[in-house]
C-alpha cells in the first residue's frame, strides 16, 4: 500500500538499508479483491466463488510493482460462516524484492436482528520477504570514468528471506440491501521482517475501513441482482504507519456492464483518478482499470493497470436460508 511515496530510482539504494517500513499492496478495485479488503467478505455470496486479481503499478517503469492475486471462498453449512484461502505475490524492482501471502480466514455470520446482518472474521497469514541482493547495483559500484562495476562496500543482509506469521481481523455489517460498511485491521502483531539482524523493520498495522449504500434506480423499486440498475456510492479509508489515503467514488451498474469513477487521495498530496469498466455475462465477472496519476509522479510513473476476473459457482446443494452480504461487484 501507497508505494508512491519511494521513488523507482532511488529505489536500489535505499533496500539495503532496510530502514524502510514495509507497506501493503494496494488494488484500486477493492471489491473485486474482497477478501484482501477484509477476511469478512469471505463466504458473502453464499455459493463457493474463484477470484484473480493482476496490478502493474507504474508501467512506465519497467516492473516496477506487479502484484497477483487469487483466491477462493464459500459459505459452509456446519462452520455456519465462510472460508477462504488468499495468495498474493508482489514484485518490485524486476523481482529484485518479492513478498508472498499465503492465507486462511474463517467469517462467522449472524443475524443482528431480522433487517440487520453481520459477519466477524479472523485471518492467519504466512508473510515472506525475499530480497535477490545479487542482482542489485549500488553507487559505489561504478566507476565514474571507466564505467567497471566495482565492488560494492554496502553491508550483505544477514539472510534474503523472511518468513513470519501474520494475523489479521475483520467485520462487516449490512442493512438489507440499502447499506453496509466494514472493518479490517491486519498484521495484528507487527511482526519483524527486517534482512538484518539488528534492524528495527516492521509490518506495520493497516487498518481499512469501508462503507457505501446502492440505491436502485429501476422504476417500481422492485430489485432484481441479475437485471440490475443501480448506483452505489462508496468510500474507502485507510491507514498503515504515518500514511493515510481516502478513496471516494461510485459504481453505476446498468446489468450486465458496470462502470465507475474514484478519487484517490493521501492526504499528503491528490494521487489519482480511477475510471473503472466492468461486465458480468452469467457467472463471469471481468473489470479493467486504469489509474490515472495526478500527483508529481503522473509525468514518469505511467498510472497503473488493474484486471479483475471472478468466476460464481451454482452451489451443489440447497443450502438453509442464509442472508448473501450485498456489496459491490468490483
Amino acid at each position: 500500500m501507497f508505494k508512491k511515496v519511494v521513488p523507482i530510482p532511488l529505489l536500489f539504494f535505499l533496500l539495503p538499508v532496510m530502514r524502510l517500513v514495509a507497506q501493503d499492496p494496494q488494488f484500486s478495485q477493492f471489491y473485486a479483491n474482497p477478501l484482501y479488503l477484509n477476511p469478512a467478505l469471505a463466504g458473502a455470496p453464499i455459493c463457493p466463488r474463484l477470484i484473480a486479481n493482476y496490478r502493474n503499478q507504474w508501467p512506465s517503469v519497467e516492473k516496477a510493482f506487479i502484484t497477483y492475486n487469487a483466491s477462493y471462498d464459500q459459505y459452509v453449512d456446519f462452520l455456519h460462516g465462510g472460508v477462504g484461502l488468499l495468495f498474493t505475490a508482489d514484485r518490485a524492482g524486476s523481482g529484485n524484492l518479492n513478498t508472498t501471502m499465503i492465507s486462511l480466514m474463517y467469517a462467522y455470520k449472524f443475524n443482528i436482528t431480522s433487517r440487520i446482518y453481520a459477519s466477524a472474521a479472523l485471518q492467519v497469514t504466512y508473510y515472506q520477504r525475499r530480497l535477490v541482493w545479487e542482482n542489485l547495483l549500488f553507487e559505489d559500484m561504478i566507476d565514474p570514468q571507466n564505467g567497471f562495476v566495482l565492488p560494492t562496500s554496502e553491508k550483505q543482509p544477514d539472510q534474503e528471506r523472511v518468513g513470519v506469521p501474520d494475523f489479521s481481523a475483520g467485520l462487516f455489517v449490512g442493512y438489507e440491501n440499502l447499506v453496509y460498511g466494514g472493518l479490517s485491521v491486519s498484521h495484528l502483531t507487527q511482526p519483524g521482517i527486517g534482512f538484518y539482524a539488528d534492524a528495527t523493520a516492521q509490518l506495520n498495522m493497516k487498518i481499512t475501513i469501508h462503507a457505501g449504500s446502492v440505491i436502485n434506480l429501476r422504476k417500481g423499486g422492485s430489485y432484481d441482482e441479475d437485471k440490475e440498475f443501480s448506483i452505489s456510492p462508496n468510500i474507502l479509508y485507510q491507514q498503515q504507519f504515518k500514511y493515510h489515503q481516502l478513496n471516494i467514488g461510485f459504481y453505476l451498474t446498468v446489468d450486465p456492464f458496470v462502470g465507475g469513477l474514484w478519487f484517490r487521495h493521501n492526504f499528503e498530496n491528490a494521487d489519482a483518478v480511477i475510471p473503472f469498466i466492468g461486465i458480468h455475462y452469467k457467472n463471469l465477472r471481468v473489470g479493467y482499470s486504469y489509474d490515472f496519476t495526478i500527483s508529481s509522479l503522473r509525468g514518469a510513473s505511467g498510472g497503473a493497470h488493474e484486471i479483475s476476473a471472478s468466476w460464481q459457482f451454482p452451489c451443489i446443494e440447497k443450502r438453509r436460508h442464509i442472508r448473501a452480504i450485498k456489496c459491490p461487484r468490483f
